[in-house]
């Protein structure tokens, strides 16, 4: 590009971000390639700086009372001081129903492309949560996630992507998905999960000084806990190979949505009895949650099927494998594909005796776990580092540039 294509984009996630997906992909790795965005959404707990790969603009914050309701005002306004800042060249909204109106008019004002990104089947989400009250009996509760679902599905599906120029989505299994339902494959591009290589560089981490891990043989899950992602199903795995293995440990590195999802698992590990097993760390910054994870023999990636996580594209596992991790993962598309094409650990379908037998088999086949964990790294810095991803997104915007250009 001979000048920077310029993006206002408002997202979904907190500001400023933290995820990877935008703050390496959007904050790094565009501006290589001659994109540069100007980030559009509410505040987070943290405190708003810079935003160094064009600017940032923030209105509200994500926890204020109607935030929801409230979030589509505040993005028009963040729009005009974004367009007031730069003149775009896209308009570009991040799993933001709502607000993906805002920005499809203000497209069509400006004779701007419109460009959504769907990291996220929000709309099943909400579908999911109308079902889940619906076993309490269907009142006024219901209803009202009844009419989000159905008001979110119209809006989507016959309003937001039939209008937008181009649909980022999260893996080839989502854009399959999405093609079933009318949206043109030619105007879709899958951006998986990746990682930097630079920051999971496994000479460059100080392993966790933790003595609770010492003479362990330790599995690690990476990620959040709850019920929805069916959480427990590691309790399963960690009770069945507790029961052959008196020294394993599963280290769980990561924290719940509520205080109510974190006491349901440590009541869940205490019913259990596995007090001696699992290790929950909570949330902890990446370093220390790195430093503990090159402590791990294997690697869990459990992820439900269902419409919900098949579309999905898991970042633990990605993680995982360019830590060097040997890993066992269940069969939703993504992960499959990924470990098929690496061998860089083993897939097997989400039941106990299945996973518990592939990690068995990691830990007593110590030469098969060597090249697992060899393959992972190299696999990862050709397929999913951001720098490769950051090429896909960039040729995507060139070719909606080049059909603007006329």
């Amino acid at each position: 590009m001979r000048k920077p294509f310029s993006i206002a984009y408002i997202v979904r996630d907190p500001l400023p971000p933290i995820r990877a997906d935008l703050l390496v992909l959007f904050g790094a790795e565009m501006p290589r390639h001659g994109v540069v965005s100007e980030l559009v959404g509410q505040a987070g707990g943290n405190p708003v700086a810079g935003w160094s790969a064009g600017g940032m603009h923030v209105v509200g914050k994500v926890d204020s009372p109607g935030a929801s309701m409230l979030s589509p005002c505040w993005d028009l306004i963040g729009l005009l001081r974004a367009r007031r800042r730069r003149k775009p060249d896209a308009i570009q909204v991040r799993d933001k129903l709502a607000s993906s109106l805002v920005g499809l008019v203000a497209a069509a004002i400006l004779k701007l492309p419109f460009i959504y990104w769907m990291s996220f089947p929000i709309v099943e989400g909400f579908g999911s949560r109308r079902d889940a009250i619906a076993h309490g009996g269907k009142g006024a509760r219901w209803l009202a996630h009844a009419a989000r679902a159905a008001a979110s599905g119209w809006l989507l599906y016959r309003v937001v992507l039939p209008r937008a120029r181009h649909v980022f989505v999260q893996s080839e299994a989502m854009a399959d998905w999405l093609a079933a339902k009318g949206v043109g494959r030619a105007r879709m591009t899958a951006v998986p999960m990746g990682v930097d290589p630079l920051s999971f560089e496994r000479s460059r981490i100080p392993p966790s000084t933790d003595p609770r891990l010492d003479g362990r043989r330790v599995l690690l899950y990476l990620g959040r806990v709850a019920q929805s992602r069916a959480s427990g199903f590691l309790l399963d795995v960690t009770e069945r190979l507790a029961g052959e293995m008196s020294d394993v440990l599963l280290v769980i590195v990561g924290d719940a949505p509520s205080r109510d999802e974190m006491a349901w698992m440590r009541s869940c590990i205490a019913r259990r009895g596995l007090a001696n097993h699992v290790l929950l760390t909570g949330w902890l910054p990446q370093r220390e949650a790195l430093g503990y994870a090159v402590r791990a023999e294997v690697g869990l990636s459990p992820i439900p099927r269902g419409v919900l996580f098949d579309v999905s594209s898991p970042t633990k596992l990605v993680e995982y494998l360019a830590l060097g991790i040997p890993s066992v993962a269940n069969d939703i598309p993504d992960q499959a594909r990924l470990l098929a094409d690496s061998g860089a650990g083993l897939c097997v379908p989400m039941e106990t005796d299945a996973f518990a037998a592939a990690v068995r088999r990691l830990l007593d086949e110590p030469a098969l776990a060597a090249a697992c964990a060899a393959r992972g790294p190299p696999w990862i810095r050709d397929k999913r580092s951001y720098a490769i991803l950051g090429r896909v997104v960039a040729q995507a915007y060139r070719r909606i540039l080049a059909e603007r250009a006329p």
